[in-house]
This record gives C-alpha cells, sequence and structure tokens, in this order.
C-alpha cells in the first residue's frame, strides 16, 4: 500500500502571472462565507493552488502572511482528494486563530462542491 504524499511541492504551486490569469478568465468557481476557490482542470494528475490575499481583505501584512499559511496547510492536508485541477483561493474576509475551525470545515464543504462540479462536467451527455 503506498501513502499519498502529503507534502506541498514546488510542482503544486501556481507561480506564474499567466497561470493565474487562465484561471480567473475560465470564470468557474465555488464560494462560502469566507473563501472562494476559482478553479480550471488542468492536463495534469495533480492540484495546483495559487493564493490571492488582497490589502482591501487584511490590511496587515501579518494578517495576510497568517491566511495564506492556512490555505497553504489546508490544501497541503487535502491535495490527494483534488483531481488535476488549478485552483485559486481567494478571501472574502479576514479571519484569525478563532475562526480557524469554521475556516477548516468550509474548506472540506468548498473541495466537496468542488469534487461535484468537476464530476458533473466530466460526464458525457
Amino acid at each position: 500500500m503506498v501513502l499519498p504524499s502529503y507534502a506541498f511541492e514546488r510542482r503544486a504551486r501556481l507561480l506564474k502571472t499567466d497561470d493565474f490569469s487562465s484561471v480567473f478568465n475560465f470564470r468557474k468557481r465555488v464560494s462560502g462565507r469566507y473563501l472562494v476557490f476559482h478553479y480550471q482542470s488542468n492536463e495534469l494528475a495533480y492540484a495546483r493552488l495559487g493564493l490571492v490575499v488582497g490589502k482591501k481583505i487584511a490590511r496587515r501584512a501579518v494578517d495576510r502572511n497568517y491566511i495564506k499559511r492556512v490555505m497553504r496547510e489546508l490544501f497541503r492536508l487535502n491535495q490527494h482528494q483534488l483531481p488535476g485541477v488549478d485552483l485559486v483561493i481567494r478571501p472574502h474576509m479576514i479571519f484569525g486563530r478563532s475562526e480557524f475551525t469554521e475556516i477548516e470545515q468550509e474548506f472540506m464543504e468548498l473541495v466537496s462542491k468542488l469534487q461535484r462540479k468537476l464530476t458533473i462536467q466530466q460526464e458525457p451527455q
């Protein structure tokens, strides 16, 4: 039995502006109270993550960095559940340590919603 790797490797990151632009231009998204997932399927066998946390959401760099750390960790732990998809996560509102369980629950809900949408799109008509 081979266990999935829980590392957040460089290949699992969206790094280039063109990658982000293509996901945003694809205009597919799922959203919750705190988070918005923009997504586009890719030709790879693994999911890739990009993060956008603007200054309008979190003024202080400390808060923006905390949000990014939490999103990377949740993605790292759940990346094996996602098919080949480019995913850009954008928060709606600022959150802190006290809302971590809500964020974790919403992240899992959005992942399952995303999986349902992707399986519906892949079914032949």
